[in-house]
């Protein structure tokens, strides 16, 4: 069994989905099941932040997420850097709290703990305020060339 999430940061809103496998199907079904209601379907943009998973990997992705829904837009994170992804603490909080131990008597009460754990992480979790800015990222590379003698980059808007 599988389990597809999506988290919404600004809602604290969770998507799961249990499927028999991964794949493309199986991550077409979770995003449609996020952009079919609102407010994503009629959001300008609708921005997919994804690991690079076999289901979501490359610009074929990124085009295929596009044709699926047009306001979409697909973000891969670094190659090795999926802790930068927000699901992925999620996933690890399911892994503490759901999954440890693994005694599940079959996968019908495995797929019944997940999603009853997403129900109830949602009644208990808060919207993400992101209140690191560019301005602070470009002050703290600027700290580090100073003492390190590294090049500074920038960060645009």
């Amino acid at each position: 069994m599988a389990y597809l999430a999506a988290w919404d940061v600004r809602r604290a809103k969770v998507f799961g989905l249990c499927e028999t496998k991964t794949g493309i199907d199986a991550f077409h079904r979770l995003v449609d099941l996020v952009m079919n209601q609102e407010p994503y379907r009629s959001a300008n943009r609708v921005f997919w932040i994804t690991d690079n998973g076999s289901s979501h990997r490359g610009q074929p992705s990124i085009d295929r997420l596009s044709e699926w829904h047009p306001n979409t837009v697909l973000v891969h994170t670094p190659v090795h850097a999926s802790w930068l992804n927000q699901i992925e603490i999620y996933f690890s909080v399911v892994q503490r709290k759901v999954l440890t131990p693994n005694d599940f008597k079959d996968l019908e009460t495995l797929e019944q703990k997940i999603l009853g754990f997403q129900s109830r992480y949602e009644e208990i979790a808060k919207p993400f305020k992101w209140k690191f800015t560019k301005e602070d990222l470009n002050r703290i590379l600027s700290n580090l060339s100073e003492y390190n003698n590294f090049y500074t980059l920038k960060v645009a808007a």
